[in-house]
């Protein structure tokens, strides 16, 4: 098959609407060690990666409690509440658009690998991804080599080959990789700081359906 390109999807709050579980969970630790909970629009103006960084900025002090005993404890809960986590109501409409206009679609996510595959099975979305690929470890990194190893391995053109997630890191991996980027500001980050990356940017998933179409890029069935 001729495929029109490649879209590289991120999961967690592009495809997967875990924002509110994140925040609980989080909160939780916050809460448990008298710091102050935060409200959903300072998450969204702090949330970061690594989210080591990002620890720091919620009011985590590593001088007296190490990261990853704290990272592990945030990962036991939001491992409780994942299953609560829906996608977002048109992730299934727009992965079939793209699929029905030849579009190869992999995943790439900073979760770790095996709680990645288990959590896309889980919605019943395995199948419409060549790859599904998370990190080896639950800290949260990067996930720039991984992109890079799919790049290597499905050999796509660059100019035909679009990363579509919700932060910052997704613009800057594309960046490092040589890839188109589109985010959606319906995930972990604001609008206002997404848009302040200089990267292509949608409200919501949907969007980027009508943004693929206004930009003539290959999207003819529905």
């Amino acid at each position: 098959m001729k495929y029109a390109g490649m879209i590289i999807w991120d999961w967690n709050g592009t495809l997967l609407n875990d924002v509110d579980i994140c925040l609980d969970c989080i909160n939780h630790l916050l809460e448990s060690r008298n710091h102050p909970k935060l409200i959903i629009e300072k998450y969204k103006q702090i949330f970061t990666f690594p989210v080591q960084d990002y620890y720091v900025k919620a009011g985590f002090d590593f001088s007296r409690e190490p990261f990853d005993i704290i990272a592990m404890e945030f990962i036991d809960l939001y491992r409780q509440k994942l299953p609560l986590a829906k996608i977002f109501p048109e992730t299934t409409e727009v992965l079939n658009v793209f699929k029905r206009n030849h579009y190869r679609q992999v995943m790439i996510s900073a979760m770790e690998h095996n709680s990645l595959i288990n959590s896309v099975k889980e919605k019943g979305l395995e199948n419409y991804f060549d790859i599904i690929s998370g990190i080896g470890d639950h800290f949260a990194v990067s996930k720039l080599e991984n992109a890079r190893n799919i790049i290597a391995q499905l050999g796509s053109e660059h100019n035909n080959t679009w990363m579509i997630g919700d932060t910052c890191h997704d613009f800057e991996v594309a960046n490092d990789l040589g890839l188109n980027c589109l985010l959606v500001a319906n995930g972990h980050q604001a609008y206002d700081r997404i848009k302040n990356s200089d990267c292509q940017v949608v409200e919501d998933l949907r969007e980027t359906i009508r943004f693929f179409k206004l930009n003539h890029l290959e999207i003819k069935k529905y």
